[in-house]
């Protein structure tokens, strides 16, 4: 075992350590050939070598944390799916850790939960107790499957991540982490700027809270800074943002930011004050290299120049 790798989530972060997380995974399925309209927790089954592939790379050029791919994986989200929840977010697990087994590296996996899709009371058909219940049945089939911790990422009502935190403690003793997606500048969908996100959100009992996906990595440092002024240390702050917003001209998403810009965003977020950084959409094992090349300049004290990054 690597003396800088994690040993659990808690420890590392008490241990006051700047982990790297790793990037997209439907876009990079996209890229290995995911069909449009297709959801990538189909591969769980379909494509479990290409999955377990995935992991490898982002290991490879550096991350410290994966996230399964059970996204999607609600069971409200699955309704129309061959595949029931439960066994679909064992096996997501399962994958994950047979790739860290396989690396003979020490990785955190983080049991991915995204957004159910649908809109709770009295905006939307859905009730919070069924939106709780939902997070409980997906947080506890990625506990069976041995994740180190759960994730409810790219939230963007507060309402709906209360409720997954509620079914994830109802299911696991787990460590929790949220992230909630700005992708509308420096505000989600529901208009919550970072500051409502940080005061909604206290006393959770997180592990970290932060955000994920966005728009422009400018905007992404604007979250940041408001987060980290908002938690005053209380929490450790996670942060994957996307490679900028992606373009169409070919016909498929193209995302222009490179992996030196995402190495020296990297570098900004924790001057800022983040502790878990990784990416998002259109973030490739490439930029994850970049990401933990600059982790390891800031760990060192040190200000690379470009082509060190």
């Amino acid at each position: 075992m690597k003396s800088d790798s994690p040993s659990s989530l808690i420890e590392c972060l008490k241990a006051a350590r700047v982990l790297v997380a790793d990037g997209a995974t439907g876009t990079n399925y996209q890229l290995m050939g995911l069909e449009p309209g297709r959801r990538p927790e189909d591969w769980v089954f379909a494509q479990p070598h290409k999955v377990k592939t995935l992991h490898h790379r982002f290991i490879e050029a550096g991350a410290q944390i994966i996230l399964t791919n059970s996204f999607g994986g609600s069971p409200l989200r699955l309704k129309d799916s061959p595949y029931g929840a439960a066994e679909l977010n064992r096996r997501a697990a399962q994958l994950a850790l047979e790739a860290v087994a396989e690396s003979g590296k020490r990785v955190l996996v983080a049991g991915s939960m995204g957004p159910i899709g649908q809109l709770l009371h009295p905006l939307g058909p859905l009730s919070p107790e069924e939106a709780t219940n939902g997070f409980a049945e997906q947080a506890a089939a990625l506990a069976e499957g041995g994740v180190d911790f759960l994730l409810a990422e790219t939230m963007f009502d507060l309402r709906e991540a209360q409720a997954a935190i509620e079914g994830a403690r109802r299911a696991t003793a787990l460590p929790i982490v949220c992230s909630f997606s700005f992708d509308q500048g420096t505000r989600t969908l529901m208009g919550l700027r970072p500051r409502d996100v940080i005061q909604g959100l206290d006393g959770a009992g997180l592990a970290a809270i932060g955000l994920n996906c966005g728009h422009s990595l400018e905007e992404s440092a604007e979250v940041v800074k408001e987060m980290a002024q908002a938690l005053q240390g209380r929490l450790p702050l996670w942060c994957k943002p996307n490679a900028g917003l992606p373009s169409f001209e070919t016909g498929a998403a193209t995302y222009r930011v490179t992996p030196q810009q995402m190495a020296r965003w990297t570098l900004e977020s924790l001057r800022l004050g983040a502790r878990i950084v990784g990416g998002c959409c259109g973030t490739t094992p490439e930029h994850v290299a970049a990401i933990a090349r600059a982790v390891a300049s800031y760990r060192a004290g040190e200000m690379p120049a470009d082509d060190r990054l």
